[in-house]
């Protein structure tokens, strides 16, 4: 399996995206919008700490690519694709977006090729979720895709 993305990376490429995600968060005139931050803020070192020591839960998707397309509205040229179904091993399918660091990876998303999906469910303001269970954020933290 090769990494093919890590939040850590990508952040570094965007430390606006963190400020911006903070700042939601400490918001109160915003009560039903951004993370919750019980964990600590996003993306801080209580944050990765939180998640380390597995306070802050995680959830790993592991399957097999179906199928590749592109999902959304743009322009975009005819080869592109940005999403992909992956069939987990107890038969079900999940749709996911491709996450890479680096644009040369997006060749290793192919039907045929494993992919593991690491998520920090991460509790939103909003409460609860439309099942009366807990809303969280689903963020990604990993991915890594099998090579050939």
């Amino acid at each position: 399996m090769k990494p093919v993305y890590t939040l850590a990376e990508a952040l570094a490429k965007d430390p606006g995206r963190v400020a911006k995600t903070q700042a939601l968060t400490l918001d109160s005139a915003r009560p039903h919008m951004g993370l919750k931050g019980r964990h600590g803020l996003f993306a801080s070192v209580a944050w990765w700490e939180s998640i380390e020591a597995q306070r802050l839960p995680t959830q790993t998707l592991t399957g097999i690519i179906e199928r590749t397309y592109f999902a959304g509205q743009d322009s975009r040229r005819g080869d592109q694709v940005n999403s992909f179904t992956l069939r987990m091993a107890d038969g079900s399918a999940v749709d996911e977006s491709i996450y890479i660091n680096h644009k040369q990876d997006i060749r290793l998303f192919v039907p045929g090729a494993m992919v593991t999906m690491v998520y920090a469910l991460d509790e939103l303001k909003a409460q609860p979720a439309a099942d009366g269970g807990v809303n969280v954020a689903r963020i990604v933290l990993e991915v890594a895709v099998s090579t050939r």
